[in-house]
Parts: structure tokens; C-alpha cells; sequence
């Protein structure tokens, strides 16, 4: 049985500096987002390590190791995705984010009519087993770190046989994950504006939310992620925030290491130094080292958008202690 980490956690929060980061212990792997899916133009897309993700030589030798598992891989149609099956009727049901118990047996239920569903959620399971144990093969690591973030994913990947599963949650404070939304290519992208946009310089102006629009979603995430977490044993997941992260990095891996059973001395201080083959957000595609706490919302956000924000999910931030 595999174990896998699942770094749970609204969008834009560090979920990608966090699995980089945990992947600096010769016993854990990353290959960042496991879903392999919102990649935009394959053709164009980059591979942390630099190159057009086609021609890594990581990727070649994972779709070589599915192959010796029966597997046929395509990054671009990789089977990783839980709502990407071949039903309508089933991607509606698992359109909408994961709710709370009464609702979520409502939506298994619903998907039980489905024979579609029924036929490839078993396949589904064995395709992310088979990931995870190939980049395993390939790396040598003990553990595997998916940052997919989304809580109806881990709903299903708990309930996955062949693996072990923790969770991290991440938590960032909701202004500056609106801010990401508002402006996803300033504020949430590779810091070379020729690299944005999973490497190919786009400026991603059609995924721009209004404040408005932010803030429920950075609020709406973090229910779904409190939904799931009420059904998992507190021995299964721990908690940490991106502030922490970025302040205070070492003792807060240290403490991550310890709930994954791994020693925390073990580790490469700069994780730039180890070979990344991540997707996801597009700092994956930086090279500094530096980790530095960000916070720019708090010079860029109007006062308008600041009371905006408040009204929609200032409880839930207060709540978590962001004043």
C-alpha cells in the first residue's frame, strides 16, 4: 500500500511551495497536482524542471512505469481525475464542491444509478494507485505528495484501497487568496511573465474573479474542506497555515516530518537543490530560494474591496484568526 499526503487547501494558498518544500526529504515525492488535469496547452506546458513537459525525461519514465503496470499514460489524458468520467449525468453530480454528510450520501447515492460510475471508479482508484507507486518506483521515496487541494478528490482517494492516505490542510489568510483571484497572473504565477501560464507567458485574463466573486470562493473551499475533515480521524490529518510556512519554515516542517513519520534531519535545507518534476501553480517555475512571507494585499486591496471581502467571508477569516 502506498501513502500518499494530500495537501488540502483553497486554490493559490502555497499548496505548491508546501509539496516542493515537504519533497526536500529523500523519502518524499512530489509531482505536485496528481489530478494531471487544467494544463491548458499541452504542447506549450513546462515541467518544473524547465522543460516542455512532452520531452522531461521524468514524465517519459512515468509513462514507462504505468506501462509495466498495464497502464496506458498520457499526461494529457492521464485518468487521474475523479469527475472526469464518461457520463454527463455523473459530471453534474460531481460538479459542485463536497458538502456535508446528509448531501455527500445524497451524491453517493445518485451516483450508485450511474452505470458509467460504477465502471470507473474502480479503474479510476487503480490509475492514482499506479501513479503513486511509479513515482515511488522511480524515486525511491516512502511517500507521495499530492497538492490537488480539492475535498471531493480526497473524499474519493480516502476510500481508494491501495492507499494510505494523511492530509494537510493549508490555510492562508482570505484576502490574500481573493487577491489571487482577482489578478491570478500578478499575484499567483511565475515571477518571469514569459513563463505564466504553465510556461507559455499567458496573461490569464479570463480566469479574473471580481472581489465578490473571491471571497465566496475562498470561503466555499474552506467549508468543503472543514466537510471532509469532519468524517476523518484527527490522527489522519494535521493543520498549518501558509504564514507559518513562510515565517517560521523550519519548525513547521519539522513538525509536518514528525506527522508523516519521516526524520526531519534528513532533509535538503534548500529545496531548490532537488529535482523537481511538479505541476500546479506557476512558482514551481521560479529559481529562488528564498521563502518570503506575501502579504501584498494588504497594500494593493481598496478599502471598498477590503469591506467586500468582509461581507462574504470575514467571519470564517476572523475565525481562523486573521485579524
Amino acid at each position: 500500500m502506498t501513502q500518499l499526503a494530500y495537501i488540502l487547501a483553497a486554490s493559490h494558498s502555497g499548496s505548491t511551495l508546501l509539496s516542493m518544500l515537504l519533497a526536500s526529504h529523500p523519502q518524499v515525492a512530489t509531482v505536485g497536482e496528481m489530478k494531471l488535469s487544467s494544463m491548458g496547452n499541452i504542447t506549450r506546458y513546462r515541467c518544473s524542471c524547465g522543460e516542455f513537459i512532452r520531452k522531461c525525461r521524468f514524465w517519459s519514465r512515468v509513462k514507462e512505469g504505468m506501462a509495466r503496470r498495464g497502464y496506458d499514460f498520457d499526461i494529457a489524458d492521464a485518468g487521474m481525475d475523479y469527475r472526469a468520467v464518461d457520463s454527463r449525468y455523473a459530471q453534474w453530480l460531481l460538479g459542485p464542491l463536497h458538502r456535508g454528510m446528509l448531501l455527500e450520501s445524497l451524491r453517493d447515492g445518485a451516483l450508485r444509478i450511474s452505470p458509467t460510475w460504477r465502471r470507473q471508479l474502480p479503474k479510476i482508484h487503480q490509475r492514482n494507485a499506479a501513479l503513486a507507486s511509479t513515482v515511488g518506483e522511480i524515486t525511491g521515496a516512502k511517500v507521495i505528495i499530492d497538492s490537488s487541494k480539492r475535498a471531493l478528490r480526497l473524499k474519493y482517494l480516502l476510500r481508494n484501497p491501495e492507499l494510505e492516505v494523511k492530509v494537510v490542510r493549508l490555510i492562508r489568510d482570505g484576502r490574500g487568496v481573493a487577491l489571487t483571484y482577482m489578478d491570478p497572473a500578478g499575484f499567483a504565477d511565475a515571477k518571469d511573465p514569459s513563463r505564466r501560464g504553465g510556461g507559455t507567458g499567458g496573461n490569464r485574463e479570463n480566469e479574473r474573479l471580481i472581489m465578490a466573486q473571491a471571497a465566496h470562493q475562498w470561503r466555499r473551499c474552506n467549508e468543503e474542506a472543514e466537510n471532509v475533515l469532519h468524517r476523518i480521524d484527527k490522527s489522519q490529518w494535521t493543520e498549518v497555515r501558509y504564514e507559518e510556512l513562510c515565517e517560521d519554515t523550519e519548525n513547521t516542517l519539522e513538525r509536518l516530518f514528525e506527522f508523516l513519520g519521516l526524520d526531519p534531519d534528513r532533509r535538503v535545507r534548500d529545496f531548490r537543490m532537488v529535482e523537481h518534476h511538479v505541476i500546479g501553480n506557476g512558482m514551481r517555475l521560479d529559481i529562488a530560494s528564498r521563502i518570503s512571507l506575501d502579504e501584498r494585499w494588504r497594500s494593493v486591496l481598496t478599502e471598498e474591496e477590503l469591506h467586500m471581502f468582509d461581507r462574504e467571508a470575514g467571519e470564517m477569516n476572523r475565525r481562523y484568526g486573521y485579524k
